[in-house]
């Protein structure tokens, strides 16, 4: 029994000793956390000005479903709405009304699947329910809605078709912002999962896409249009430079977890 406060001492040292290390490690924990936080807020861009979806919306929506998020957004998706390219700007609301009730009494549904939509005139519209500052899931890119973003070029952008500048330009500007919270380069690749395989890979399939990607990359289409399509590089670099990032010419080969 004399052995047993020895013992006693032993065991409270180990337990101890087995706090501070975890209160250490916990220390390094919060410092790795900030230290990555700073690191992404280094990279962050200003929110560009943002129509919000109440404006176009007026009083015609059906009951809508509570929005779903993600956790955080690393990919945007960039479309096209195949629709007439010769409309005023003045009319996009009731543009934005219409392809909102084609998706929600034609197709059923539960919105528009766009989170944002820009109009030749380069005004950017809140599209997909949920508050435009979050990462609201959306239903733009079948098998990869996740954690990304879409983001619709009102018009159609085939080959030959003009896009104007300010279009591109907003695109890159609501790119720049919406991946600036998590830290992505808008020129890098990222790593996501199919969660359907009707898209271009089998559902659970780990697909290595750009960052900042066409519809037609997760998705068997030719959308969002050669024209489009063929500025996505520019795109990429202007919302680069929009997060004060120096230039990298490794940073197309690099994968975002």
């Amino acid at each position: 029994m004399g052995v047993l406060p020895g013992l006693a001492a032993v065991a409270a040292l180990a337990l101890c000793a087995h706090g501070v290390e975890e209160a250490v490690q916990e220390r390094v924990d919060r410092r790795s956390a900030t230290a990555a936080a700073r690191a992404a807020g280094t990279h962050t861009a200003p929110r560009p000005p943002i129509v919000p979806r109440s404006a176009w919306l007026a009083n015609t929506s059906p009951t809508q479903s509570p929005p779903r998020y993600d956790d955080t957004v690393v990919a945007v998706f960039v479309h096209h709405t195949d629709s007439p390219n010769a409309y005023s700007c003045a009319d996009t609301p009731r543009i934005i009304r219409h392809l909102h009730e084609g998706q929600t009494r034609a197709r059923r549904w539960d919105d528009i699947g766009y989170n944002f939509l820009v109009d030749r005139c380069g005004v950017i519209y809140e599209g997909r329910a949920g508050g435009a500052g979050r990462a609201v899931t959306g239903a733009h890119t079948q098998g990869f809605n996740h954690r990304t973003v879409g983001i619709a070029a009102i018009g159609t952008f085939t080959a030959g078709t003009e896009v104007p500048r300010v279009m591109t330009d907003a695109i890159a500007a609501l790119a720049a912002w919406k991946l600036g919270p998590s830290g992505t380069d808008p020129r890098a690749r990222v790593r996501l999962v199919s969660s359907n395989s009707g898209s271009r890979y089998a559902a659970g399939t780990h697909a290595d896409l750009p960052v900042v990607a066409g519809h037609s990359d997760g998705y068997m289409t030719s959308c969002p249009g050669a024209a489009l399509a063929a500025r996505l590089p520019e795109i990429r670099e202007l919302a680069a430079r929009l997060q004060n990032r120096p230039r990298d010419p490794q940073a197309r080969t690099r994968i975002t977890p």
